[in-house]
């Protein structure tokens, strides 16, 4: 919940230049739905592509305060953010809720960014694979691999300044990949896994030189242009 309309646009007008030499990385931004069709005039002749950070599942009807995925795509939306683990916090967003929205969002014709993941009591207790098995099968429950993006996000990771290691974001990413496996079989290759949980250009080279670490989902570090840019021109492996 931050950046208003004014905001998005002065964002953009220093974020897109900055990211115009960055190559082979798809950028994606989701500010909120407020400024969702300012930002998509800000990036209209640039490869930056945008998303919802939430979405509902219905077209239309009396769900007062809800956005349709039919609003979203007139907004400019080509993808939207699902089973955020600050909706299933704040607002108990339960995972078969996030189903329904995830099959409303591929019906419209919009990409998703699914997210998992555990909480620090649930990883202390060692349950972070049951977590992680649950959400995965019952989120993706009757729903194919098209336009799916899935990110990890630890949740004792997000916004405290602690970062998952390499080794724990690489054994987390595997584990998501065979059960895709399970559920796609080989296309799970495939489909990216994102890393989200206090992303910063720091850390951002070595989380991205993990084998199944596709990408980021970025935080706090986004709002800032020049931090965020430093993250999408992050230094690949050679």
């Amino acid at each position: 919940m931050n950046k208003t309309i004014a905001e998005t646009r002065e964002f953009l007008h220093s974020f897109s230049p900055a990211v115009q030499k960055a190559t082979d990385v798809d950028i994606i931004i989701a500010p909120p739905f407020t400024s969702l069709s300012a930002a998509a005039d800000e990036i209209r002749d640039t490869d930056i592509q945008l998303a919802a950070q939430d979405i509902f599942w219905e077209e239309k009807g009396a769900y007062t305060g809800e956005i349709s995925p039919l609003m979203l795509l007139e907004a400019g939306c080509n993808h939207a953010i699902i089973g955020h683990s600050e909706r299933r916090q704040y607002f108990s967003e339960e995972d078969v809720i996030v189903n329904k929205k995830i099959k409303a969002a591929k019906k419209a014709g919009l990409g998703v960014i699914f997210c998992v993941g555990e909480s620090l009591e649930e990883r202390e207790a060692g349950k972070t694979f049951d977590v992680i098995k649950r959400e995965i099968e019952m989120g993706l429950a009757e729903i194919g691999p098209e336009n799916l993006v899935v990110a990890y996000e630890p949740i004792w990771a997000i916004g405290t300044g602690k970062t998952a290691t390499n080794e724990q974001a690489q054994e987390v990413h595997a584990y998501i990949r065979k059960l895709l496996g399970n559920l796609y079989g080989s296309i799970a290759e495939e489909i990216r896994i994102l890393y989200g949980g206090s992303v910063t250009p720091d850390n951002v080279d070595s989380l991205m030189a993990c084998k199944d670490v596709n990408g980021a989902l970025v935080g706090g570090a986004s709002l800032n242009p020049e931090s965020f840019a430093k993250i999408i021109c992050f230094k690949k492996e050679k």
